[in-house]
């Protein structure tokens, strides 16, 4: 049986990047509420994306029948799918400069952009993007996107809920499984969400001396 639970939230910084960890293993009673996932999605969204387009889109993968319709594809990681709350499947938006007017008009709306600004943009940035190399374009969304991936995982800990990035499932049939034009939508990572059963293991990070060269 599922329960949804709210459970400890922290504003503390330190603890939530210091100590978040991959979970393997998640409490399969504990369901988050799609209210709160929309809450976690919409924190995480405010990542940022080179010239604003958020080229990110999740699909939020919450019923058992989900999880067995996308199991099958995920090798090794199917126990962690199976009890976590949720699976989300993290896309970037090949065609994203679709949504160019409707994030510019809103920042005129909003007062964030003069009109001015926003039409000198869409005039240089839209054909730019409508006509960009499909690897250049790929490039884009997968760094804007794994932007908002680790963005997200920081939100969850702040909720109180582990997760654990994946990287090993079928990338070549995940978009087609659910439902999604696999033209269009790439797909950047799983990421399992729940209730750790346990706060997971630390592990060694390279010290700066080794992953630093001052200039």
């Amino acid at each position: 049986m599922q329960t949804t639970q709210t459970f400890q939230k922290t504003n503390d910084f330190n603890d939530i990047v210091n100590n978040r960890r991959s979970i393997k293993q998640y409490d399969p009673s504990v369901k988050i509420s799609r209210e709160e996932m929309s809450q976690i999605i919409e924190q995480a969204s405010t990542a940022p994306s080179s010239i604003n387009m958020q080229p990110w889109r999740f699909v939020v993968i919450d019923t058992q029948e989900g999880k067995e319709k996308i199991g099958p594809l995920t090798s090794f990681n199917v126990e962690k799918v199976m009890s976590a709350s949720a699976v989300i499947a993290v896309f970037g938006d090949m065609k994203n400069i679709e949504y160019a007017k409707e994030i510019y008009g809103k920042a005129v709306e909003l007062g964030y952009m003069p009109q001015d600004v926003m039409q000198a943009q869409l005039d240089y940035f839209k054909p730019a993007y409508e006509n960009a190399p499909y690897d250049k374009m790929k490039d884009i969304v997968m760094l804007d996107s794994g932007l908002v991936a680790m963005q997200l995982m920081l939100v969850a800990r702040a909720h109180g809920y582990g997760t654990n990035p994946i990287g090993g499932y079928d990338k070549e049939n995940i978009a087609e499984v659910l439902d999604l034009d696999k033209e269009r939508y790439v797909p950047v990572m799983l990421m399992t969400i729940g209730k750790a059963l346990s706060e997971g293991y630390p592990s060694y990070r390279l010290p700066v001396e080794t992953i630093t060269e001052w200039k």
